[in-house]
């Protein structure tokens, strides 16, 4: 037998199975069945979605609460301590208070929303319907993955409200400071919450990795070869790939941390000499936690952007009305990416007395990944030009993804330089950099994605004039924000610091902060806007009429409005050609289910 026959035997195998799977859940599902213990993976992702937007608002409203003491140290506040309590005594944020803000800021928005909320919505939904499949290929291992993600929000949320508060270290838990329980108030309880939750997000995003991993390969529909798969399945599997390999080096990392804490270990820790008496510890390097945290942590930046990136380029392509350019390029890009962020951690170690030789390796590492960033930029631009472009929310936030990640990447080459990195290290400058190229991108990419797919969500469209001004607010506020703090960086502010208008040579950056602040709250309260939008249009949007409405080619579209579990009410959609078959033969949109015509050229 060939192998394409095998390969056809096994898809039919397949369907049968997948038709066994649909058959078994025409039964009626329970409230808990279908809204809380779901395996439905579109009801996985809402679920995903939603806890990300709450831990979202959170996140964000700590921004704007450290951004207070930032903008007006001298200020006092009286409400602020009707919020914190005694964190705020007298209506002004304690320092104590404030790097706890900062570090819980840091790990809610990167973990919880970034990873968990922006992966988990879309690799959940998009990942079955546009490779074929009626569900995950272990819906109760999916589930699983949903239950350790609100395990760890209970437990990270938790920390807030214990005595001594939450964990303060910053996001990154450097030891000593994470392993010494008495280094500040911030080192107690909060550290060991932090960690469990942690613990548990990681178990999290391993069960959901493997899932896709397993998915994408194994439950492609008959035809759904790998170069006819959509760039967001190819994002979302390299993601996979990248969490499944990085993610457990962090969780050994966390473990030793735990064992130095409470159980007189010396992984982190030696020559530490507190009040003029030296620690019992010996042997131990807080450097190694660096390690091991940045070999996750530089991997962790490409597990946020790469899904932004392939939902981009779907969205990019269905708005100019043009196929994507450079397919197989885009494929290659994102590999080479995958591989390259291993391979470049330790560029956040140039300060720490790395060898100046083998920190020459890491520059030249670092720069080489901005070839295939390049390279996905130029075709995305190529994509949209001379496009009949729809400027729907969906493709400005495309659009303005594209922008961030070329400004934001370019002050990247800054800091992979060790020598311009020695200056900037821990200033407003790294600040700026990381939030345009990995906050802002991240978050158009992921507003993109929402607009875009919330038809396919709740059968109902969000409002457009409330889309375009959250768009523009966030655009222009984006850049009102980070823009200057890459002067302040230049100019040596540092980062973290409660009060830094008390050095002289700062205080010519008070008006700045100010203006920084007032702009932070405005994006903030504008956020607040598309919250609003997104939960009125799940119950009062405009309706869906027809499955399709954006004209797309990929399979998502060919399911009901209102898909049931198992996606396909029937047999599910054979593919005959790839997902970009825009503009072609005189045609505005040929679907991927359409045979090849006997004189069309093939992609």
């Amino acid at each position: 037998m060939s192998n394409e026959a095998t390969l056809h035997s096994q898809q039919e195998v397949m369907h049968g199975a997948h038709d066994h799977h649909d058959h078994d859940h025409h039964h009626e599902d329970s409230f808990i069945s279908k809204y809380v213990f779901s395996m439905d993976h579109k009801m996985i992702a809402k679920q995903f979605l939603i806890t990300g937007i709450v831990w979202a608002i959170i996140g964000a409203f700590f921004s704007v609460l450290f951004r207070l003491q930032l903008g007006f140290p001298d200020a006092t506040f009286p409400w602020l301590e009707s919020i914190l309590g005694h964190w705020a005594k007298g209506g002004r944020i304690t320092a104590e208070a404030y790097y706890a803000l900062v570090t819980m800021h840091g790990t809610i928005l990167v973990f919880f929303v970034l990873t968990a909320g922006l992966s988990g919505t879309f690799s959940n939904l998009l990942i079955p319907l546009q490779v074929g499949a009626r569900d995950m290929a272990s819906p109760f291992m999916n589930c699983l993955s949903y239950w350790f993600f609100f395990l760890a929000s209970l437990v990270m949320m938790a920390s807030l409200f214990v005595q001594t508060g939450p964990a303060s270290g910053g996001w990154t838990m450097y030891p000593p400071l994470s392993a010494l329980g008495d280094a500040s108030i911030g080192s107690k309880i909060g550290v060991d919450l932090w960690l469990t939750s942690m613990a548990l997000f990681v178990v999290s995003q391993l069960l959901g990795g493997l899932n896709y991993i397993s998915t994408i390969l194994n439950m492609r529909t008959q035809g759904m070869a790998m170069t006819k798969m959509p760039l967001t399945i190819w994002s979302f599997f390299f993601t996979a790939v990248l969490g499944v390999l990085s993610f457990p080096v962090l969780l050994s990392g966390f473990i030793l941390l735990l064992m130095d804490r409470h159980a007189g270990t010396s992984f982190y820790l030696s020559d530490i000499f507190i009040a003029g008496k030296a620690l019992a510890n010996e042997g131990g390097s807080a450097i190694l936690y660096q390690h091991l945290f940045w070999f996750l942590g530089h991997p962790e930046v490409y597990i946020i952007i790469l899904p932004a990136m392939g939902m981009v380029s779907e969205v990019l392509a269905v708005s100019s009305r043009k196929p994507i350019f450079g397919y197989l390029a885009m494929i290659g890009s994102l590999f080479a990416i995958c591989i390259l962020a291993f391979l470049v951690w330790a560029h956040h170690m140039f300060v720490t007395g790395l060898n100046p030789f083998l920190g020459a390796f890491f520059v030249l590492l670092t720069l080489l990944i901005a070839v295939p960033s390049a390279i996905k930029v130029f075709n995305w631009l190529t994509t949209i030009w001379k496009g009949n472009i729809n400027f729907s929310p969906a493709a400005l936030f495309s659009i303005g993804f594209v922008s961030t990640f070329i400004s934001g990447g370019l002050t990247g080459i800054w800091l992979g330089n060790s020598s311009i990195d020695i200056h900037l290290h821990d200033t407003m400058f790294v600040i700026a950099h990381f939030h345009i190229v990995m906050g802002v991108s991240a978050f158009f990419g992921m507003f993109a994605g929402i607009y875009h797919w919330f038809p396919k969500m709740y059968g109902r469209f969000m409002n457009n004039t409330i889309g375009y001004i959250h768009f523009w607010v966030t655009m222009v506020g984006a850049y009102l924000i980070f823009w200057p703090m890459h002067y302040e960086g230049m100019a040596g502010m540092p980062r973290r610091y409660y009060d830094v208008s008390q050095w002289a040579s700062f205080k010519q950056f008070g008006g700045l902060n100010e203006f920084i602040t007032i702009v932070v709250i405005l994006v903030f309260a504008v956020q607040l806007l598309f919250v609003f939008n997104f939960f009125y249009s799940i119950f009062k949007g405009r309706k869906m009429t027809t499955e399709n409405p954006w004209k797309a080619t990929s399979l998502e579209w060919t399911t009901p409005i209102h898909a049931g579990h198992g996606n396909w009410p029937g047999e599910i959609p054979v593919v005959h050609r790839w997902a970009y078959d825009y503009s072609k033969d005189g045609r505005d949109f040929i679907p991927q289910t359409e045979p090849i015509g006997p004189n069309e050229v093939v992609h």
